[in-house]
């Protein structure tokens, strides 16, 4: 089993919701930090949000509002609530995790999902 699976992406309109979930029980590694990343079409990839193990949480400016990260610690499951979606949350979703740092958000991460599709239509 890969380590972290994500499920959930699909095509939906403008203004409507998403769930994305990764799945991380095969995951071996630290989860100091795990969080949500994003890579549109011809550009680079950013942070959507991330959560540490203290649950502190860190939002891109871009989702602030919109998009609520959490965790089953039981399920070993990552979540991304989104909502109000908009064309330019149109990219591949990706789940990562890594051993603990101060800032999650902007900390490098090693292990990656293999990303899930989201695409929002005007």
């Amino acid at each position: 089993q890969a380590p972290l699976v994500e499920s959930g992406g699909g095509s939906v309109q403008v203004g409507g919701s998403l769930r994305l979930s990764c799945d991380a029980s095969g995951y071996s590694g630290s989860r100091g930090c795990m969080g949500w990343f994003r890579r549109a079409p011809g550009k680079e990839r950013e942070g959507v949000a991330t959560i540490r193990r203290d649950a502190t949480i860190a939002y891109a400016d871009s989702v602030k509002g919109r998009f609520t990260i959490s965790q089953d610690t039981a399920k070993n499951t990552l979540y991304l609530q989104m909502n109000s979606l908009k064309p330019e949350d149109t990219a591949m979703y990706y789940c990562a995790a890594r051993g603990w740092s101060p800032y999650c958000f902007s900390a490098s991460y090693g292990d990656w999902g293999q990303g899930t599709q989201v695409t929002v239509s005007s």
